[in-house]
C-alpha cells in the first residue's frame, strides 16, 4: 500500500498549473507541506516593479494547503478546496522565491482545516497568510 505522502507527491507531479508556475515541493509529511514558487517574469503582475501577481501566490498557497491535507495521517488521500481566505500583507520582493508552509491542523468527518504562510527572504514579515477548509472524502 502506498503511503499518503507518496500519493501527495505523485499528485503534485501531474498538476499542469503547478508545472506552469514552477512550483517546487520542498518537504511534505504528517499534515505539513512546504512549497517554493520561484521568481519568474512569466508570473509578474506589475511589470514596472517586477512584483509577482497575487494570483500566482494564491495558486501556490492553495496547492500547498491541499498537499498538507492529503498527507495528514487521518485524512483521505484526495481533497478539494471548499474555501480559502488569503490576506496579502505586502508585495514579495522581486527576484525572490516565495515559500509557502501549510499546516493541516484539524480533520473532521467531512472537512479539513488548514493554515498557511507565504514568505520571501524576509521570513519575519509574511507576504500572505491563509486559512482554508478542504473536503474530506471517505
Amino acid at each position: 500500500m502506498v503511503d499518503k505522502t507518496t500519493i501527495a507527491r505523485n499528485f503534485l507531479s501531474v498538476v499542469p498549473y503547478a508545472h506552469a508556475l514552477g512550483l517546487t515541493l520542498e518537504s511534505i509529511g504528517d499534515g505539513v507541506a512546504v512549497m517554493g514558487l520561484p521568481y519568474s517574469k512569466d508570473i509578474v503582475g506589475d511589470p514596472d516593479k517586477g512584483i509577482v501577481h497575487g494570483g500566482a501566490v494564491s495558486a501556490a498557497m492553495d496547492t500547498c494547503c491541499g498537499a498538507a491535507v492529503m498527507c495528514h495521517p487521518s485524512s483521505p488521500s484526495l481533497t478539494a478546496t471548499i474555501d480559502l481566505r488569503i490576506d496579502y500583507m505586502r508585495a514579495a520582493a522581486p527576484g525572490q522565491t516565495i515559500t509557502t508552509t501549510a499546516t493541516c491542523y484539524h480533520v473532521g468527518r467531512n472537512v479539513a482545516f488548514v493554515r498557511a504562510v507565504a514568505t520571501d527572504d524576509d521570513t519575519e514579515h509574511p507576504v500572505a497568510m491563509a486559512t482554508g477548509s478542504f473536503t474530506v472524502e471517505r
